[in-house]
């Protein structure tokens, strides 16, 4: 599915070449329609405002979210693990989740970073991903409401994911939740090695991203 590839690559830094594929990136959305009317109109007022902005500003708007504050981290094991010795064998876990759909990672990134794990979605049945989505229903609910506290449109992207776990999700209370962007926790989010599995992948993929993982 599609869709879950543009989100991927919407939740990624902004770089030129997103804002020129954004064009593509929405059509592709509408005419796949998956998402509810709302979330899908929520997540194209981000690509307009992606699309019209300074690149240099949006690029910062992102740093500040998913690089500065640790509890907007876009690596899914650290809501679940956080420094915990489980969070090791939980991303070998999902690497051998991976492999036994026949895909390896390509990307310099961790295997749990969330445009990561919805380009395995989109290449899993959509039921299985869906089920799969739907166990991470609780961090993307409270990763949805910190964005809206911060009032973010990028929340708009997990209201969308949520809407397609098509899972209820009670309302989460983030009163003095910790928001950290101290030089420690920064650093801290930074511990953590990029690591890159299988051979180099094509250049661009059909939504104008280069693909995290090949086929083995």
């Amino acid at each position: 599915m599609k869709t879950y590839r543009i989100l991927a690559r919407l939740l990624d830094y902004p770089t030129a070449p997103l804002v020129a594929a954004l064009p593509e990136l929405r059509a592709l959305l509408v005419a796949e329609d998956v998402l509810p009317p709302a979330p899908r109109a929520a997540v194209i007022g981000l690509m307009e405002r992606l699309a019209t902005a300074d690149l240099i500003d949006s690029q910062a708007i992102h740093v500040q979210h998913f690089d500065r504050v640790r509890t907007l981290s876009l690596h899914l094991f650290e809501h679940v693990h956080g420094d915990a010795r489980s969070r090791g064998q939980a991303m070998v876990d999902l690497v051998e989740l991976y492999r036994r759909h026949g895909l390896d990672v390509t990307a310099k990134e961790l295997p749990d970073y969330l445009p990561l794990v919805l380009e395995f979605f989109s290449v899993m049945a959509p039921g299985a991903a869906r089920e799969h989505l739907a166990e991470t229903t609780p961090i993307l609910a409270r990763l949805k409401a910190r964005l809206e506290a911060r009032g973010s449109d990028y929340a708009s992207l997990f209201d969308a994911l949520i809407a397609i776990a098509a899972i209820k999700v009670a309302p989460v209370a983030i009163d003095g939740d910790p928001d950290e962007e101290s030089p420690e926790a920064i650093d801290r989010a930074w511990e953590d090695a990029a690591v890159t599995f299988g051979a180099a992948p094509p250049a661009k993929d059909e939504c104008g991203g280069a693909p995290r993982f090949v086929a083995r």
